[in-house]
């Protein structure tokens, strides 16, 4: 993944960010955060004046992160996720609630849940979802083991809420999983 953090903020991103600031600021359990966020995140998707054209750049070698916001105690980050066509993540948990919204293309994912084996533990495939343009979903660890990729022929582009600060982390991703997949 390659990391771009650009200088400018659209208004529109700008009053997004407002609105989730509002949000998290009540302090909710993370999976009720993470749905009123995503209730705020979507109307968003598809407009075009959501991000400027350096935010949505791609990278041919690996899905592009940009770093849109940041809040400044730590609470939020915001980020655009570019991929160009197969680009896809390893398999990974969180380090905090996220709500992801395909504000262009498509979107596949594979869900898993931890599963213990006789000698090691093991990942076992429990859900396939495909996002389209304008659809989110959010989840809070634990149980938030997933596989993401661009399943579509042009490019994607889909925005990430987190409850941290991954300008600071460099990324959302807590583990990477290398277990055997069943």
């Amino acid at each position: 993944m390659t990391t771009t953090t650009p200088a400018r903020t659209t208004t529109r991103m700008a009053a997004l960010v407002s609105e989730i600031r509002t949000v998290v600021d009540r302090g909710l359990a993370p999976d009720l955060t993470a749905y009123l966020v995503g209730e705020r995140l979507a109307p968003h998707l598809g407009a075009s004046d959501l991000l400027t054209a350096e935010q949505q750049e791609g990278d041919p070698e690996n899905y592009r992160q940009h770093v849109l916001h940041a809040e400044p105690d730590g609470s939020f980050s915001v980020v655009a996720l570019v991929w160009m066509p197969g680009q896809e993540t390893c398999i990974h948990d969180h380090v905090s609630w996220c709500v992801a919204g395909v504000h262009q293309g498509e979107e596949s994912e594979r869900r898993y849940r931890l599963a213990p084996g006789t000698d090691a533990a093991r990942l076992v495939a429990t859900e396939d979802v495909v996002n389209a343009q304008g659809e989110v979903c959010g989840f809070a660890p634990p149980g938030d083991i997933h596989r993401v990729r661009n399943s579509c022929t042009s490019t994607a582009i889909s925005i990430h809420v987190y409850g941290a600060d991954v300008s600071r982390l460099g990324s959302s991703i807590r583990r990477v999983y290398t277990l055997p997949v069943d």
